[in-house]
């Protein structure tokens, strides 16, 4: 098996097939994602997103010479805010650790110690790197953890002179990169800009889990109807399949590069 039509996706992969990879030390990327809420315009499965890119950086850091496989997608991400809303699935922070822990283990254990996880979901990050980190305290490998939409924004705000009030949850950069990758899937047509914020204590939500008070912002626990009312943070009206597909692009590439620099860490 070797460049475009090597099979880079564990799932299809046999044990047999596997077993003859592991000389060649793979790379293995895990993606993370969530379900739940992406806004009335964008499906909730964003975990979608992080299986589709991670398929992309798998082909091309395999055809530039890395040996790259695609794990299976964990579609839940740790809850945060957005347990009152219909359709969205999430794990305990704990539970998330857990399986985080044995998915890696797992393998680690079979050989497939080269691990680079693609995260799909802020509320992912802080637990992500508890665990990696006593992995790394044990005595095991830096695994190191790339957040797709936080270097996406970055991308994205570099390339475009696009307002600030874009940016953020069921806005940019997702909202763009969901036309891109699953057009078929998305309402553009039920996008409209963020409501006024809720008022909660008596005072206005400024973000997620944030109320203000003066000139201060407060740590408050908050569910997403009271930060986004009418399902938007961020403002998607204007989002655009051209834009999400550049950006994919580019984003792509630079992962592509760590994967190869990365390879030669471990």
């Amino acid at each position: 098996m070797t460049g475009s039509h090597a099979k880079l996706h564990l799932e299809d992969l046999t044990s047999a097939e596997l077993r003859a990879l592991l000389p060649r030390r793979p790379l293995v990327l895990l993606p993370l994602g969530s379900q739940e809420d992406q806004g009335a315009h964008a499906p909730m499965g964003d975990f979608c997103l992080a299986a589709l890119i991670g398929a992309q950086i798998a082909q091309r850091a395999t055809a530039a010479g890395t040996l790259t496989l695609l794990a299976p997608t964990l579609p839940f991400g740790a809850a945060d805010h957005f347990g009152a809303i219909p359709g969205g699935l999430a794990l305990a922070p704990a539970t998330f650790r857990a399986v985080l822990s044995d998915l890696l283990d797992n393998l680690r254990h079979n050989g497939l110690s080269r691990v680079i996880i693609l995260n799909g979901h802020g509320g992912n990050a802080p637990l992500i790197h508890e665990v990696t980190l006593a992995i790394r305290r044990a005595g095991g490998p830096i695994i190191p953890s790339v957040y797709l939409w936080k270097i996406a924004r970055r991308l994205m705000e570099r390339q475009s002179a696009i307002p600030s009030a874009r940016f953020g949850h069921a806005g940019e950069p997702l909202a763009s990169i969901t036309l891109a990758l699953r057009p078929a899937a998305a309402r553009p047509d039920l996008a409209t800009p963020p409501a006024a914020p809720a008022q909660v204590f008596g005072c206005p939500v400024t973000g997620f889990g944030a109320i203000g008070y003066d000139s201060i912002e407060i740590d408050a626990p908050l569910e997403y109807p009271e930060i986004a009312p009418n399902s938007a943070a961020a403002d998607a009206t204007a989002a655009d399949a051209a834009r999400g597909t550049a950006i994919v692009a580019e984003l792509v590439a630079m992962i592509a590069r760590f994967c190869a620099h990365a390879a030669t860490q471990a």
